[in-house]
């Protein structure tokens, strides 16, 4: 999340599917958030809306989000480890996790952070094994 920051992008549950689709592709997103008012009620991603609105048949603007956003959000605290965010959207099969406070949502960080995060810190083991070996440090 310090990399990332702190922007997550909600909706209400009566936002039209449509409208959710255009934040998807102006914030270049895989999924926002369904609040009522200061609460996480829901999430909603690209994959719901191709299971759910697309191959049901339904039409984007008439459907809204609170009848194909998922309920039981997986979440996380700010201080788990990188590796059991990964343990928690693996067992669970999401790719992206709401960072809350308490009852307060704080971010939201997708499996393409954490794979970023990850790749950056074995790059750095890398740089300072390497300097080591070569005595630069």
């Amino acid at each position: 999340m310090q990399r990332k920051g702190t922007v997550v992008n909600s909706v209400r549950s009566n936002t039209s599917v449509f409208d959710v689709v255009n934040q998807f592709i102006k914030h270049n997103i895989g999924a926002v958030l369904v609040m009522d008012g200061p609460e996480l009620i829901g999430i909603v991603s690209e994959r719901d809306v191709a299971r759910n609105v697309v191959l049901e048949n339904k039409t984007e603007r008439e459907t809204s989000v609170g009848e194909i956003m998922l309920r039981e959000v997986v979440w996380v605290r700010p201080e788990q480890s990188l590796e059991q965010c990964m343990v928690l959207m693996t067992n669970n099969r999401v790719r992206h996790l709401p960072v809350m406070e308490g009852a307060r949502v704080v971010g939201i960080v997708s499996i393409g952070d954490l794979v970023k995060a990850l790749i950056s810190e074995k790059e750095f083991v890398i740089e300072q094994l390497e300097g080591y070996i070569t005595g630069r440090f």
